[in-house]
């Protein structure tokens, strides 16, 4: 059992991670809340947790300072996720360069949340064993054409039941959650420095018309517009 910190000065925040949490009985333990950067090291050097949701703004100190003050402490592998409502690749740098382990925007949906929690936790990270074995083949192999029957394939089991286990579980379809992981990993790619063409190969779009409509439904904006660059006109077909 993880020991696990909440430190944001939002209560709704803490709540809804505190549920997620309790509801598929993650092997999680929440061992303290703190609202304030400065009571969040304290709690971190008392608690000694191994995970920390951490708001970027708190009064007294912020997310980045407190990771700035802990960075000097012997914790051991704490791993810090980032609690915010700034979708800004600059804070995600900073936070980065002082080793946070993963992101979560405001407000936290739960897909985000179990996308962040797997990375994290590994796949372990609902109380079913089936559906743990379903996130770990899709993970594995995000970037190949998938159909609901190749998943029900790899574990073995129904079409219905996959549909089953998406619907309880995160309340979505098989599709809606097979494209939020490869828009996700699409995204990084072009933070990092990748084209619009190669990041859409690197997880699996050959068609670059579907991966702009996917993209834009997915987050709001086309890819090139999430790199701050300048809309090209879309390829045909």
């Amino acid at each position: 059992m993880k020991k696990v910190l909440l430190a944001d000065d939002e209560r709704a925040s803490s709540d809804i991670i505190r549920y997620f949490i309790e509801k598929h009985k993650l092997p999680l333990e929440v061992v303290g809340e703190t609202t304030r950067g400065d009571e969040t090291v304290e709690a971190v050097k008392r608690l000694r947790p191994d995970i920390v949701f951490l708001d970027i703004e708190m009064p007294g100190l912020n997310g980045l300072q407190v990771m700035e003050k802990l960075g000097h402490e012997p914790l051991g592998d704490v791993a810090f996720i980032i609690i915010t409502a700034y979708n800004s690749f600059t804070y995600a740098q900073q936070a980065l360069r002082l080793k946070a382990r993963d992101f979560l925007l405001k407000p936290i949906l739960y897909e985000q949340f179990c996308e962040t929690m797997q990375r994290v936790l590994g796949y372990r990270y609902s109380d079913n064993p089936l559906f743990n074995q379903l996130m770990e083949y899709i993970d594995l192999h995000y970037m190949e054409e998938l159909h609901l029957g190749d998943c029900a394939a790899a574990i073995s089991t129904s079409e219905s039941n996959v549909a089953r286990l998406f619907k309880h579980y995160l309340n979505t379809s098989f599709t809606t959650y097979y494209n939020s992981v490869r828009i996700n990993k699409a995204t990084e790619l072009l933070h990092n420095g990748c084209s619009v063409k190669e990041a859409a190969d690197m997880v699996g779009y050959s068609n670059l018309n579907y991966f702009y409509r996917t993209f834009k439904k997915q987050t709001g904006m086309t890819p090139k517009e999430h790199q701050g660059g300048h809309e090209p006109a879309i390829p045909p077909s």
